[in-house]
């Protein structure tokens, strides 16, 4: 059982939350079902501070079937809890084992509190289940909340840096439709990481519905921000002085082939009829992107 008074041992992953040194790792990880208890399914309770929400079905299926041949190779760990048994780690082979039918499962028990239980799901699903940025986010602000905790010592509790927490919390500021995006996959750490920079709900909500109908990448999205304010700055510029020869309708040009290319896009008018289409790139990537769309 982690010592209260102890340092805190959690940099080193589940193993050293539960108090098993290095050498006994092996116990936990490589262990077969007849070196560990066995306990009925039924009598296993979820742990509600569970930071995955969501599990693969497929995945959970696949697991089922290597259940089904081999058995559960890698214990369950739970502590005892009213009357029965509460999961610390192990929620997709307890699943799975629901799937197969199973009666009892394998486990290890361990006697520890409700702050050490959620310490334990937060250091097994971070550092070996790669859970996406706004379940990590969720499962930090819900431990937070319960222990009144500051962001440093969460860091130290479970061996991340204060800044990787800091960031993450700050995406649950983003409007519900972008973190929804983030949370499925269709927009990276990164994208969100850029429009949490903006203020307006609106533009971070319109940039992102952007960005997955062109594919852009994190660059292309920066640079797009990039001419959006030279574009304003442009628009106040026009407002003291406007150009004469400039309509409507070339701006909403060019407008369209900005968002179609993704880069800054120019129309410069010489005369009536005469101008110029001024497309600008800050990499080999960008280049060959507008060459694409130009060539289909």
């Amino acid at each position: 059982m982690l010592e209260k008074k102890s340092p805190p041992r959690l940099g080193r992953g589940l193993d050293a939350l539960l108090g098993i040194p290095p050498e006994g790792a092996a116990e936990i990880h490589h262990a077969t079902p007849d070196s560990a208890t066995r306990v009925p399914v039924d009598a296993i309770q979820l742990n509600p501070h569970q930071p995955r929400k969501t599990f693969d079905d497929d995945e959970l299926l696949q697991l089922a079937e290597s259940i089904r041949q081999h058995g559960i190779l890698n214990p369950l760990l739970v502590r005892r809890f009213e009357g029965g048994y509460q999961l610390i780690a192990g929620e997709r082979r307890l699943r799975a084992a629901r799937l197969v039918g199973l009666h009892d499962v394998p486990v290890h028990i361990r006697d520890m509190d409700e702050q050490e239980v959620l310490e334990a799901a937060l250091v097994e699903n971070i550092q070996r289940s790669d859970l996406n940025p706004i379940e990590k986010a969720l499962g930090f602000r819900d431990y937070l909340d319960k222990f009144r905790m500051t962001h440093e010592h969460l860091a130290q509790r479970i061996g991340v840096d204060r800044t990787t927490i800091t960031n993450l919390l700050g995406l649950l500021n983003l409007p519900a439709e972008v973190q929804d995006h983030v949370r499925t996959g269709a927009l990276s750490l990164g994208h969100a990481k850029v429009l949490k920079g903006l203020s307006d709900p609106g533009q971070q909500i319109a940039l992102a519905k952007q960005v997955i109908a062109n594919s852009l990448s994190v660059h292309a999205l920066e640079a797009l921000l990039k001419q959006q304010k030279q574009e304003r700055a442009a628009g106040r510029s026009r407002e003291i002085e406007p150009e004469p020869d400039r309509t409507a309708h070339v701006d909403a040009i060019e407008d369209e082939l900005r968002q179609k290319l993704a880069v800054r896009v120019a129309i410069k008018l010489k005369a009536k009829d005469k101008g110029q289409v001024i497309l600008q790139f800050d990499s080999n990537d960008d280049f060959e992107r507008i060459l694409e769309v130009l060539r289909r």
